[in-house]
């Protein structure tokens, strides 16, 4: 896979992220997405090293897509922790 495809599958996973969290996010829809990406990269990084799947050429591989999803939900549960205040 390409950068650009992991870019693509980043903004999926975070969209998925998202409606698998619902809630009011510090950063909005773009930050939102921006985590998605930047968990699906780390994420199949993850995956690659300590998992023992590497990242395969493949894009509908189901492991590479829970991988990204999983970067993106530990990324977006910790930015809520860090960075969401309430407003309760």
């Amino acid at each position: 896979m390409t950068i650009i495809s992991w870019i693509i599958l980043g903004l999926l996973a975070g969209a998925i992220a998202k409606f698998l969290l619902p809630g009011r996010d510090p950063g909005g829809f773009i930050g939102t997405t921006l985590i998605g990406v930047a968990g699906a990269f780390i994420g199949g990084w993850i995956s690659a090293r300590w998992l023992d799947h590497p990242i395969t050429k493949d894009f509908y591989d189901g492991a590479t897509w829970a991988s990204a999803i999983g970067g993106s939900l530990v990324l977006l549960i910790a930015y809520r922790i860090f960075f969401g205040h309430s407003r309760s």
